[in-house]
């Protein structure tokens, strides 16, 4: 039978959809049709690795959503949750998750990604036709000015920015510049970043419910450089306030691992942080996503507070009566 929360659709820059599926048994038969499409759509199916369907021919500028169905009379209505963006290669839709209640996260509200600043024309489009309202960049000042984000003229989104600095920093970029550390001490500071985000850098997540609760039904989306570590936790912590299940979020977070490429960030990451003495495999960790990333952030939340619940109204002010307002707009 087919597996509604194991259904992945994404797009390439080239305008090609694949959808992947899992099935509780190998025999389930799926077919897959797109919703409101038309024109010359050529349909590729193949089993190997795994079941999957390619799409080509539907229009680039306008989203799609597909039904996929099984012999057993199960059925799955999906979007994209990777977008086909050329200058935004990490560029999602966090919705369509399930939650621990049985409701679903509403498609087409909730979006996550990288800096925008290397949009495209046809990126612009793509953007535009999301209707966004609220754009909240966790970017360091120095990074929202040297590289601004492009945006739609049409309709153009508030942005909130909501600068995230992990304390950490300064200490560590200064070991790097003696030489010091290698992969793992990369690593340990990724992880000690996350617990960062958890401990100290509650004034800006608060901000950011704020901001997405003052606009009525906010079409918002949440960025930061690489849309990996300031964005990805506050991904997890607008779907655990939502109530979806904890291993499904770190299955959102992981997603970046298939959907962005470090090797594609080195030379930037080099000049940004002044890192040119050093070798790709001592930065690769920084531009990784590791399930032990988050899981520290989560488990400083678990160390000081009785529940996310209450990490939430006491850390971040989102109680009661405001998480009844996100799950009265974001949930079905």
């Amino acid at each position: 039978m087919l597996i509604s929360d194991a259904v992945h659709i994404w797009r390439e820059s080239d305008g090609d959809y694949h959808i992947e599926w899992q099935a509780s048994h190998p025999d389930t038969k799926v077919t897959v049709e797109p919703l409101a499409a038309s024109g010359s759509i050529g349909a590729h199916y193949s089993e190997v690795p795994i079941p999957r369907a390619r799409f080509t021919g539907l229009e680039p500028s306008s989203r799609h959503y597909f039904r996929l169905c099984d012999q057993y009379g199960t059925e799955v209505v999906a979007t994209e949750r990777k977008f086909g963006m050329q200058g935004a290669p990490n560029f999602r839709d966090f919705g369509g998750y399930h939650t621990t209640d049985g409701r679903q996260v509403k498609w087409g509200f909730l979006f996550r990604s990288g800096q925008l600043s290397d949009l495209s024309g046809q990126d612009l489009d793509l953007l535009a036709s999301l209707e966004l309202d609220l754009v909240c960049d966790f970017r360091r000042r120095e990074e929202q000015e040297s590289d601004p984000s492009r945006l739609p003229e049409r309709r153009r989104p508030r942005i909130a920015s909501l600068p995230i600095i992990p304390g950490s920093n300064s200490r560590f970029f200064e070991e790097a510049e003696n030489q010091l550390g290698g992969p793992d001490a990369m690593f340990d500071f990724m992880v000690e970043i996350n617990r960062d985000f958890a401990e100290a850098q509650t004034e800006m997540y608060s901000r950011m419910f704020r901001e997405i609760l003052e606009v009525e039904d906010a079409r918002f989306l949440v960025h930061c450089a690489a849309g990996k570590d300031r964005t990805g936790f506050a991904v997890a912590l607008i779907l655990l306030a939502l109530g979806v299940p904890r291993d499904v979020v770190m299955r959102d977070y992981m997603l970046t691992a298939r959907f962005f490429d470090p090797m594609r960030e080195m030379d930037r990451i080099r000049r940004k942080y002044k890192m040119e003495h050093m070798d790709a495999q001592s930065i690769l960790p920084m531009l990784e996503v590791h399930e032990d990333y988050l899981s520290r952030a989560l488990a400083a939340i678990e160390q000081n507070y009785a529940s996310v619940e209450a990490y939430l109204e006491q850390a971040l002010g989102v109680g009661p009566a405001e998480l009844a307002e996100l799950k009265r707009r974001y949930l079905t």
